[in-house]
């Protein structure tokens, strides 16, 4: 029997891992298509009005981070934080992640958050900047520019609080 509960949490183990790592390579896949066609369609064009203005396209190079943050920092500064600092905050986040024995909601959000994060990274090494092209917002209320993996670390963060949350309401509930 005890052959048996291994083999099954063996099987458990990469059912969870398979579908985290597709999580998060379709996440960065779409990610660097919709940066391409960005790049492709939107570059040195005007904005493009969707749905009554709610939805903007509009093509834009983010090299700061959240709402260009450290944009103007010295390129030195910005290689040190943005490539070599957000890269092995990613490489711990991920060796984090497989190590994980949390709940699998939890592991979801992180890896929604790390495939964001990758993406995100990769144009930085490789562009220097990060391709942003969507704004929402109704009137004067807009969004910042922003892109699909910047969606996903959102989407990563929020689901990793609320299962964080649940779950600590949960241990509160039985020790009460």
């Amino acid at each position: 029997e005890t052959a048996r509960v291994i083999r099954e949490r063996a099987m458990r183990t990469g059912l969870r891992l398979f579908v985290l790592v597709l999580i998060a390579a379709s996440t960065i896949g779409c990610d660097r298509v919709t940066k391409q066609l960005a790049t492709a369609l939107l570059a040195d064009k005007p904005a493009q009005s969707l749905l009554a203005d709610s939805v903007r396209l509009e093509y834009a190079e983010n090299a700061g981070g959240f709402l260009s943050l450290g944009a103007r920092l010295p390129p030195g500064a910005r290689s040190a934080i943005f490539i070599v600092a957000t890269g092995l905050f990613l490489g711990v986040l991920l060796v984090a992640l497989f190590r994980s024995r949390g709940s699998f909601v939890r592991s979801a959000g992180v890896a929604l958050f790390l495939a964001g994060g990758v993406s995100n990274w990769i144009d930085r090494v490789l562009r220097g900047s990060v391709v942003d092209f969507l704004n929402v917002g109704v009137g004067w209320l807009r969004t910042g520019i922003f892109n699909v993996a910047d969606v996903a670390i959102v989407i990563g963060v929020a689901i990793f609080v609320l299962a964080e949350l649940r779950a600590r309401r949960d241990s509160t509930d039985t020790a009460c």
